[in-house]
């Protein structure tokens, strides 16, 4: 007989002044007693739920989220006709979900490695790490090579982001972040939940679907000195504008003259124009301009690992020791918030970046995501074009990346979904990549009826 056979018919035991039924001495209990226990049990249950008010009864609800909520809506419409033009994530010419090819020969070679499971370093994998700085800077940069220029892995750009915002309230306390009028919704929910205070600078202009650069520069030079200046590195979310490569040296040379504190959020390297260098240029710029800089970058979009939550946060300072000093900080702040980032997203990433024919092939697809998009930025304003020339439909070709900010007011937009079905947020941002170029016309035809109608 195994132990743990013994141990099942062994007598009865006193343990703590109480009798310990074995599993064969409660096969001799009778069946009665069990039901008048169970009802004791159940009833006594029942009488703890309403005992006493819930102590979460004054918490409010909060509200639907503006760009997740839209998704929530879109699935509980019936229309054979209905879009999702909300949710920023590529879809393909049949508008299903697209993992890209690159991606699947790089879990092929991960499971055929047999990786383990085990925990990663506060500031993940070290091939990734390596990976991004390169994909940042080039690999050649003087910044990598002389140590000063680290990466923190994290959780997508929304988890760096939040590291950043963390340290930020811990160690310059009373520094105001300024964020783009408009910017994605939720960097205000990021820095405003760390207790980082945020204000705005002037960006879009409505009257040309634009750039205000002017409003833009003027409120740079208002904020006071050292001020944190979050910028858009490529693919402005949510306008699609962004500033020429001239504007994008005026703007650098006000916020180095101002001591202002460069903080990059790069969402879309890659996916915006196509190509990772291009996509780039803007914190490149600022760091060659001897900056020190913050970045924050996500791989949700231009590997399209959106569930992977993988990305990074890298400090580029002016010497090793600040940087290496001011990364040390963020993994104690990351270790608080969650500990230690996802191992899958970032073998991923370094498969496909640390290898030269891998990196070749997802070069190639990016070019062709980005290449549908605008694809179907032409189709749309061609039928923009003919449905209502009297109106300059030019800035859905001008802005570039996922987004098009068309300029639709919270009426006109509330009529796109109430009549037309199709889901977008309340700003008048619609995702290009949620669109084909079979419902180009039909999305036109939407627009033309709510400029014209609301």
């Amino acid at each position: 007989m195994s132990a743990i056979a013994a141990q099942r018919v062994a007598l009865a035991k006193p343990f703590n002044g109480q009798k310990v039924v074995t599993s064969q001495a409660a096969k001799s209990i009778a069946p009665s007693v069990k039901l008048a226990n169970k009802a004791r049990y159940t009833t006594a249950r029942r009488s703890v739920r309403v005992m006493a008010a819930s102590v979460f009864k004054d918490v409010e609800q909060a509200p639907a989220d503006p760009i997740l909520g839209v998704s929530d809506a879109f699935k509980a419409c019936t229309s054979p006709d209905k879009l999702n033009l909300g949710v920023g994530a590529y879809r393909t010419e049949e508008l299903q979900p697209y993992v890209l090819e690159v991606v699947k020969k790089a879990e092929k070679k991960m499971m055929e490695k047999g990786e383990n499971k085990e925990y990663l370093p506060m500031d993940g994998l070290p091939a990734f790490r390596k990976a991004t700085l390169d994909l940042l800077l080039g690999a050649d940069h003087p910044a990598i090579k002389e140590g000063r220029a680290i990466s923190v892995q994290s959780l997508s750009g929304t988890g760096s982001l939040r590291v950043g915002a963390a340290f930020l309230a811990a160690w310059m306390k009373g520094t105001t972040v300024y964020l783009s009028n408009p910017t994605w919704g939720n960097h205000k929910n990021i820095f405003g939940d760390a207790g980082v205070e945020w204000k705005m600078y002037r960006y879009f202009d409505p009257k040309t679907v634009g750039l205000d650069f002017d409003g833009m520069i003027a409120d740079i030079k208002a904020a006071p000195k050292g001020s944190v200046i979050l910028l858009h590195g490529c693919a402005h979310n949510p306008t699609g504008v962004d500033p020429t490569k001239e504007q994008w040296a005026i703007i650098a040379d006000t916020v180095k003259a101002c001591e202002h504190i460069p903080f990059f959020d790069v969402a879309y390297q890659g996916f915006a124009s196509g190509s990772l260098d291009e996509d780039a240029f803007a914190p490149r710029y600022f760091v060659d301009q001897g900056m020190e800089v913050i970045v924050c970058q996500s791989y949700s979009k231009n590997l399209g690992l959106y569930s992977e939550r993988v990305g990074a946060i890298n400090v580029i300072a002016a010497d090793k020791e600040s940087a290496v000093k001011t990364t040390s900080q963020m993994k104690r702040l990351l270790r608080a918030i969650y500990s230690n980032p996802p191992v899958h997203g970032a073998r991923i990433v370094a498969e496909v970046v640390n290898d030269e024919e891998m990196f070749a092939e997802w070069k190639a697809e990016m070019e062709a995501m980005s290449g549908r998009i605008n694809g179907v930025r032409n189709a749309l304003k061609a039928e923009l074009d003919t449905q209502m020339p009297e109106k300059d439909w030019s800035f859905v070709t001008r802005q570039i990346g996922m987004f098009s900010f068309t300029g639709l007011n919270p009426a006109q937009v509330e009529n796109m979904t109430n009549k037309w079905h199709v889901y977008m947020t309340k700003d008048g941002r619609i995702s290009l990549a949620g669109l084909n170029l079979a419902k180009c016309k039909y999305l036109a035809e939407g627009m033309v009826d709510s400029f014209k109608n609301c």
